[in-house]
């Protein structure tokens, strides 16, 4: 059977479970693949299957088991499936509003669990069922050279979740409180024809099979009784499942879901390990001996009906605990598929192999097949991205701003949208006033830059993958390992991971840092298997790639999302430019959106060279751009200690330029006299106004506090926009 068929039965259930979410409480409720489900903490997905399963008459338990049972008699047969994930839970409040946390399991997955959470949205789940915003702390990498012994970012001692309070009572008031459980934020993205990635994917396809099962369960031919179970608590010993196994003592049993690879028979030297698209696989004690008892049976039953499956050497479900567990029954076996990745942010799997699970399973219930007919599966309906904040959420990397400069004209009065030049390198151009050459007022320019960090494709591998090099700089474990966007010629994008660096599920590995780390060519997996197939995608060398992002409101006026860098310096000019209004004259003032900051300043360069041509440079130069800050309890408050939500800053020492203090001292009484909050100090990283100075303008930049800069993360408080819109406005007006 065509494994597209199988697959759209499955993807149609999954949309029908969210559409059905939508339709009983359209005010806010995620799709089912959107539920973080920690382990022990599993109660809001338990309780969307069990809506969906009302008509069954579901079971269940004191640990929160969920079952459904049909037919009768012996013999009878168990078909389960784990339904939790590793997350966390909140341990600690700090006095200045931070959440620590507890790994749940207490014992990490993989070694680099803890890494690739840093820096990453995540959602604190409330006793009350509300999902609050909020991310993972993590290190900017500009505050990092010549430091001390930083923070390693691979432990939960230097974990600390930012909700965007500024106290514990900010905090309690939110309705956070210590055992709350905390997750990542999810999506999952496509890949290829047939893959999905995304957190926690090798913990939900099972269930999403069994749901699917359920559905024509009553079609079952065989004999005695069925039950198909969805059980909790099996990443903190099997709990879920130990509990269920003394409740219903099944004749046998089929456990189907992550399958946790055992050294006990080696796969033969050069025979590739299975990976999405392979099919089903089966789990035995040892995958060189010839299969016997209950998997042989289960291996005839797929090769009867056409399905793949592969037989790997496998751990059984664990179950741990201060007592001896009860037995599985003698008739045992265990069924999942191939997973890319596995247990990281972007674990990868193939809705083919699904499919072909989902029909393994039913020739075994002894289901007649579907007479879906012969169409074509595709994927599942996924809302945009949300436009909470249109600037922020355009994508744009160095060199690739094209939509940023649409975003940025959109928002421009229809009568300064025709004065507005694009030059050669990119640059949005738009110059206020009519003042006199020989007049006294300054010639001033501001400049805020348009790009974000990314990647570019270099080339596309025999194997299908894409190779990689890096737009930007940043901490390398914000982004392998997570999910990406493809940005292809056509406009449209497609989905892929970041592949984590060699080694990375060994005991004892450490990430590789450096000043160079995040420079080193990566490889991006996009869901096939040949250079053909990626190219079939519509996949080109020079293509760009993102971290998808989205733009979430946190506590107050504070926001998480990524490349407030430098979108937020973008946005306030926007919002000067608005206030001065079309008809503004009396001085020479240019506004300039950059591009191409991120990699050398160069929009800002070919901008300041070619005014020094037409003998236009500019008295003083304003660059908007993030003061990168230490208000983070990972970081040291020696220096860049600007608090966010205390106005705007001043940033009057960097590495590109130091701003003579008497101007410092203008800019400071300029917003003191306006009642405007200002911040100056010392930070690192470089800004636009550095390649104006040796034509001889005078660069004082200006920016506003960031959290977590370079990373998906990113935190701002948006009072401190506003404050730096109307500096800008007080300084074209004043200076």
């Amino acid at each position: 059977m065509n494994w597209r068929v199988r697959t759209l039965g499955w993807l149609l259930f999954l949309l029908f479970l969210a559409c059905s979410a939508r339709a009983q409480t359209p005010s806010d409720v995620s799709p089912f693949e959107q539920i973080p489900a920690v382990s022990g903490y599993e109660q809001p997905l338990i309780e969307k299957i069990r809506s969906q399963l009302r008509s069954l008459s579901p079971k269940n338990d004191n640990l929160g088991n969920l079952w459904v049972s049909f037919g009768s008699g012996s013999p009878h047969r168990l078909l389960v499936t784990a339904i939790d994930e590793p997350g966390y839970v909140v341990s600690d409040i700090t006095p200045d509003g931070f959440l620590q946390v507890q790994r749940l399991p207490q014992a990490a997955p993989n070694p680099v669990f803890d890494t690739l959470h840093f820096a990453q949205p995540v959602w604190v789940m409330t006793r009350s069922g509300k999902k609050v915003p909020g991310v993972f702390a993590g290190l900017s990498i500009h505050l990092q050279p010549a430091r001390v012994n930083p923070p390693k970012m691979n432990h939960p001692d230097e974990m600390y979740v930012d909700i965007g309070a500024a106290s514990a009572a900010d905090v309690r008031a939110a309705g956070v409180d210590l055992l709350d459980p905390v997750a990542l934020q999810r999506k999952w993205f496509p890949l290829g024809q047939s893959g999905e990635a995304g957190p926690a994917a090798g913990d939900r396809f099972g269930c999403a099979v069994l749901l699917q099962l359920l559905e024509r369960a009553k079609d079952s031919k065989v004999k005695g009784t069925t039950t198909i179970a969805f059980v909790t608590q099996q990443w903190t010993g099997g709990r879920g499942l130990n509990r269920l196994l003394e409740e219903i003592k099944p004749d046998e049993m089929i456990f189907v879901g992550r399958i946790s690879p055992s050294s006990k028979g080696e796969r033969k030297s050069g025979s590739p390990t299975p990976a999405p698209g392979d099919g089903v696989l089966l789990g035995v004690a040892d995958a060189s001996a010839p299969l016997k008892g209950f998997s042989s049976e289960i291996k005839a039953v797929a090769e009867a009906d056409g399905e793949r499956l592969t037989a790997v050497s496998a751990i059984a479900p664990r179950m741990a605990g201060y007592t001896k567990p009860t037995v599985f029954p003698e008739r045992f076996s265990q069924l999942g598929i191939p997973t890319l990745l596995p247990v990281t942010p972007g674990e990868s799997v193939s809705l083919s192999d699904s499919g072909d699970l989902e029909r393994l399973l039913e020739a075994y219930l002894q289901i007649p097949k579907s007479r879906m007919g012969a169409g074509e599966g595709g994927s599942l309906a996924r809302g945009e991205i949300s436009t909470l904040q249109p600037l922020v959420e355009a994508y744009g990397a160095s060199a690739h701003e094209e939509n940023v400069r649409r975003v940025v004209l959109n928002h421009l009065d229809p009568r300064l949208q025709k004065r507005v030049e694009t030059d050669a390198a990119g640059n949005l151009i738009l110059h206020l006033g009519d003042a006199k050459p020989e007049g006294k007022s300054p010639r001033i320019a501001f400049v805020a830059h348009m790009d974000e960090i990314g990647y570019e494709v270099k080339k596309i591998e025999e194997d299908g993958r894409l190779l990689v090099t890096v737009l930007g700089g940043g901490y390398a474990e914000y982004f392998l390992g997570h999910v990406v966007l493809i940005h292809k010629s056509d406009g449209t994008s497609t989905g892929g991971v970041l592949e984590l660096p060699l080694g990375w599920d060994q005991q004892n590995f450490e990430w590789p840092h450096g000043p160079r780390s995040m420079e080193e060519p990566v490889h991006i997996y996009v869901g096939t298997r040949s250079a053909e197939e990626t190219q079939k995608l519509g996949i080109k060398v020079g293509d760009w790639v993102t971290i998808p992002k989205e733009y979430r409101p946190l506590l107050g006026a504070r926001a998480n999302a990524r490349s407030f860098d430098d979108r937020v310096g973008c946005a306030a000019l926007i919002e000067a430019v608005k206030t001065l209004g079309p008809d503004w004259s009396g001085r020479d003032t240019t506004f300039v959106w950059s591009t191409e900051e991120e990699v050398g300043l160069k929009g800002a360069a070919a901008y300041a060279e070619r005014a020094a041509k037409e003998g236009h440079t500019p008295d003083f130069v304003f660059a908007i751009d993030t003061f990168v800050s230490s208000d983070s309890p990972l970081e040291s408050k020696r220096f860049a200690d600007a608090e966010i939500g205390k106005g705007f800053v001043i940033r009057a020492v960097d590495n590109s330029n130091i701003t003579p203090r008497e101007f410092v001292d203008r800019v400071v009484k300029l917003a003191r006299d306006n009642n405007i909050p200002v911040q100056y100090g010392v930070t690192g990283g470089g800004n636009d106004g550095a390649v104006f100075t040796r034509y001889g303008s005078v660069n004082i930049p200006l920016g506003w506090p960031l959290r977590y800069s370079h990373s998906p993360g990113e935190v701002i408080d948006t009072r401190d926009l506003d404050a730096l819109a109307k500096i800008i406005t007080v300084l074209a007006r004043n200076w």
